[in-house]
């Protein structure tokens, strides 16, 4: 029997798996959440822009209530215009970079101590776990009695919040860190600063970010309420003077100004996360 004769009675079968092993041509992906859509992260909330305004102009929303989106812009531009805003945004600012740094910088150091040692876990991981359990702001009124309702109280308060999440996540990227690079860097005998260095760091950069994105919301939560607290300036000042006179369209404002620094800080650290870690290959892209 010819050669031609045996490829035509070959089942269809046989010749199955062979295709199913062709590659896949690149750039189609089946699975995963699929290539990031440009300027993603403003489409949820340009579609409640829509729906608010949307709801103000055909009447369904109490303008006493809820001031439609143009009488929002309109109260933005006259604060603005009188300098106010850009007066308690500055002092908002800086009691929320203050609170940051020394809560980041708190909780790297802790983290760092407790990852990396037995006993410094054991020392230091119980208490912050219990204040964990105990929101920061509850602890307000005993850091009145303690600092007084200045300046000071309302750094301390944003720091506490901003701490727990960058100990929790920096902790929990260090401690998953593959035990054979330790292995290897005794193999190589890197000293402890070395080991730190090349090792501990970059392993534990990815739940420090993540920390970081829980923590600078944490600032901004907090801000709220301490600058509500016998504060002179800053946008929750300006925000309960508004409350007092029946100002809805100014706490708005307020409210707004809080979103987008929300938005804007947690964007500027998801772009750091992106930029230092290319190295991860991640359903994000």
């Amino acid at each position: 029997m010819s050669t031609t004769a045996l490829d035509e009675q070959a089942p269809p079968a046989a010749v199955a798996p062979t295709a199913a092993l062709r590659p896949r041509r690149p750039g189609r992906k089946r699975l995963g959440p699929g290539r990031p859509v440009p300027y993603g992260w403003a489409i949820g909330p340009l579609l409640l822009l829509a729906l608010w305004a949307a709801g103000s102009g055909l009447g369904l929303v109490d303008a006493r209530s809820l001031p439609s989106p143009w009488t929002i812009a309109g109260t933005a531009g006259d604060l603005i215009g009188n300098g106010k805003l850009q007066s308690h945004l500055a002092t908002s600012a800086g009691r929320a970079l203050l609170g940051l740094l020394f809560g980041v910088a708190a909780g790297l150091v802790l983290a760092l101590v407790s990852g990396l040692s037995r006993l410094g876990e054991a020392v230091i991981d119980g208490p912050v776990q219990i204040k964990r359990a105990i929101p920061s702001l509850a602890l307000i009124p005993l850091l009145i009695l303690w600092f007084g309702i200045g300046e000071t109280m309302k750094v301390i308060t944003i720091a506490l919040g901003v701490f727990v999440p960058v100990y929790i996540h920096t902790h929990n990227g260090l401690r998953t860190i593959d035990n054979r690079y330790a292995e290897l860097a005794e193999t190589v005998r890197l000293g402890r600063l070395a080991f730190v260095r090349h090792v501990v760091l970059p392993g534990a950069l990815p739940g420090f970010l993540l920390g970081m994105r829980f923590a600078v919301t944490a600032a901004w939560l907090a801000l709220v309420v301490v600058e509500q607290v016998n504060a002179t300036s800053g946008i929750g000042y300006m925000m309960e003077l508004a409350r007092t006179y029946g100002q809805t369209d100014v706490i708005i404002v307020g409210l707004v100004v809080y979103g987008l620094l929300g938005l804007v800080s947690d964007a500027l650290v998801r772009l750091v996360e992106r930029r230092t870690l290319t190295w991860r290959r991640t359903l994000a892209g």
